[in-house]
């Protein structure tokens, strides 16, 4: 089975401890898709306060329809998805359990043919967007996010 980083959020508190000051809305583990809806709540929750999404595309997927809320209530939500293309969580569970899967079983993982264009669903539901390649693309255009009213998402092309 192809190893894969199973989750993007488990590493990133150590990486913001010298950012400025700032709060984690996470779940313990146990959801798949909860970074959308909780950057929702978190908007309405604290307004005037721009709250940041970290979410990855296969579990984007299972919540997407938050970002419309986000555009209709004018939620001050920057949506990070990183882009690998697949269920990387998911295949880090089967491997946890020890399961090996077949060529059939691992193609069910693989969110691509055709691959998802985040920019175009968040902008069909009223969201603007950019996509990003590189980090000195992705760093331009958060920056340029922090700054601006409303939701906004980057697609970070992780893959």
């Amino acid at each position: 089975m192809p190893t894969s980083k199973v989750s993007f959020g488990r590493s990133m508190f150590a990486a913001t401890q010298d950012a400025a000051p700032h709060d984690w809305i996470t779940v313990t583990g146990g959801a798949i898709g909860d970074g959308i809806p909780l950057a929702t709540g978190a908007a309405v929750a604290c307004p005037g306060r721009r709250v940041v999404n970290l979410q990855a595309d296969g579990s984007a997927m299972y919540t997407l329809l938050g970002l419309w809320t986000q555009a209709r209530e004018k939620l001050d939500v920057t949506t990070v998805i990183f882009a690998n293309r697949k269920y990387a969580i998911l295949l880090g569970e089967l491997a946890s359990v020890g399961a090996n899967p077949g060529r059939t079983a691992l193609d069910m993982m693989d969110i691509g043919r055709p691959d998802l264009n985040f920019v175009k669903l968040a902008e069909g539901m009223g969201v603007p967007g950019a996509r990003a390649e590189t980090m000195g693309q992705f760093n331009d255009i958060f920056g340029r996010s922090m700054g601006r009213s409303g939701p906004f998402l980057i697609e970070l092309v992780t893959e």
